[in-house]
């Protein structure tokens, strides 16, 4: 019998805090980049590039919220978790230390340098409107285990790792607020009178940090800032003012395009994903829905795109139905107009929040090997090798830039070692995919098939899309690689392909 579907659960809650805090970091993480680097003025940021990315929040979560009632009116079920939407992070940083803020400093414009930001993002949430009619394809011919596999490596060595940092910034409010979430998430022990555990976990941060700061104990002598409660109106609507700024921003899109690239196949990962924990959404609505969010976006003033999350069967683990994104949405597009997203990030500390996302990171991991075959692990482990480059990078331009110092400035096996690290972390979630897909179909001893991925492989590297040598990532044409080693690697490739197809065809013989 057809058990009736109810939208909102007590692991909503849970849901609803990991979902929302991730997506108000990266819009006061923009803010904070575009207004204290780069001078933009508050006014544009705040009162217009805020609240219409949050306009792209609020339109692709309510989709996905419908899209859950959809499946389960289809399936019958009761337990069906939507699919979470958000802010994609890495573009985050990509539009503003590559698009927006150097525009400006070349322009001193900021109104011209908000058009074509717009621009780029409206260029964005078309292209994924039509690749998503091929991400179907992607899907049933890809292995699990790449699929997983790269979904895996992102959730446990950015999503996981890097916030597992800020507990040492504080380790009371950390260590206190990451017990609560492994307690009641993990090893499912019950709170008193029914607390959730994300609720709980954010609580006693929250409330330890203000008490240890208000008594001058946290490390460093650090004190919670407070920042009163600023209110508006700010209503994102649809416009063309990103018109004049089309011409520019054809310019921007050999940066840009990989960023909706990677978010495209993340869709498609989040979708297997999903499916692996029970929930089979079909992987072009849920990419149509990504590139629709991303225009809206682009089209109200925003200037992140929007992506699925890939915290599916960490938000279903939490008991989370569709109660989740629909109050994520109304929270996130409300806060975008009446301007207090910044108030409750600065309300709760980092240590606080970062457990949340370690709880994440854990359930993802975990479940690329629970729904992965036993023979393809060695596959998935393969496809964590770009995304710790990715890692090293991020912490090498870190330490560049505290000593003063650029990439050209290293020699010798640094210098290399640097190299090295970039190309193989360009592109990062595409290369794992293709490697994890490779691999896996070696494993199964289908050369021919292991044989097509690393031409992929040499054709994406043939242009940048992945392994690109430059710092930026920028893709670029076959026939104008910026460097030789680009020649080389995907010559490697091809190697490698013509090698499996001569195993297949003499394996007979062997």
């Amino acid at each position: 019998m057809t058990q009736r579907y109810r939208n909102f659960a007590k692991g909503d809650v849970n849901a609803f805090f990991g979902l929302m805090l991730d997506n108000i970091s990266d819009l006061v993480i923009m803010a904070a980049i575009l207004m204290g680097v780069f001078k933009l003025p508050r006014e544009l940021v705040l009162y217009r590039m805020v609240p219409g990315s949050a306009a792209g929040v609020l339109v692709g979560d309510l989709l996905y919220t419908w899209m859950a009632f959809r499946l389960a009116k289809q399936t019958g079920r009761n337990d069906v978790t939507a699919m979470p939407l958000g802010l994609d992070t890495p573009s985050t940083f990509g539009m503003a230390f590559a698009v927006i803020g150097p525009l400006y400093l070349e322009t001193k414009d900021p109104e011209f340098t908000w058009q074509v930001s717009m621009a780029v993002i409206v260029l964005m949430g078309l292209f994924k409107i039509v690749f998503s009619f091929f991400g179907p394809f992607l899907r049933r011919i890809v292995p699990r285990a790449g699929l997983l596999g790269s979904i895996a490596a992102v959730a446990l060595l950015l999503i996981a790792y890097l916030p597992s940092l800020r507990l040492f910034s504080s380790p009371v409010v950390g260590f206190l607020s990451l017990g609560v979430v492994l307690a009641t998430l993990i090893a499912r022990i019950g709170l008193p009178w029914r607390i959730p555990g994300a609720l709980g976990g954010i609580f006693c941060g929250t409330v330890a940090a203000w008490l240890l700061g208000w008594c001058d104990l946290l490390p460093g002598n650090l004190h919670p800032a407070f920042h009163p409660l600023e209110l508006g109106f700010n209503l994102p609507l649809p416009t063309l003012e990103f018109l004049p700024g089309l011409p520019r921003a054809l310019g921007f899109l050999p940066l840009a395009i990989p960023f909706a690239l990677a978010t495209l196949v993340g869709g498609v990962d989040v979708t297997e994903s999903a499916a692996a924990a029970g929930d089979p959404y079909d992987t072009r609505s849920i990419l149509l829905v990504e590139g629709v969010a991303t225009l809206i976006a682009g089209l109200c003033g925003g200037v992140i795109q929007s992506c699925p999350y890939i915290g599916h069967p960490a938000y279903k683990e939490m008991g989370g139905r569709s109660g989740y994104t629909l109050a994520t949405a109304l929270f996130i597009g409300l806060g975008g107009v009446l301007g207090y997203l910044s108030f409750f990030v600065d309300l709760i500390p980092d240590a606080a929040v970062a457990p949340l996302l370690i709880f994440i990171g854990i359930e993802i991991t975990a479940q690329a090997f629970e729904e992965t075959p036993l023979r393809h692990y060695r596959a998935i482990a393969l496809a964590f090798l770009p995304v710790i480059a990715y890692l090293l990078r991020i912490e090498f331009g870190l330490l560049l830039a505290n000593l003063g110092k650029q990439a050209s400035d290293l020699t010798g096996e640094m210098a290399a070692g640097y190299q090295a690290t970039l190309l193989l972390g360009n592109g990062f979630i595409i290369t794992s995919l293709l490697w994890g897909g490779a691999f896996a179909s070696l494993l199964d001893h289908d050369l021919i098939r292991s044989a097509l991925f690393l031409l992929a492989c040499s054709g994406a590297t043939s242009c940048g899309v992945i392994h690109s040598p430059l710092a930026s990532g920028e893709i670029f044409l076959p026939w104008q690689p910026p460097l030789p080693i680009t020649g080389h690697l995907a010559t490697g490739y091809g190697a490698m392909a013509l090698l499996f197809l001569f195993l297949h065809r003499n394996k007979g013989n062997l």
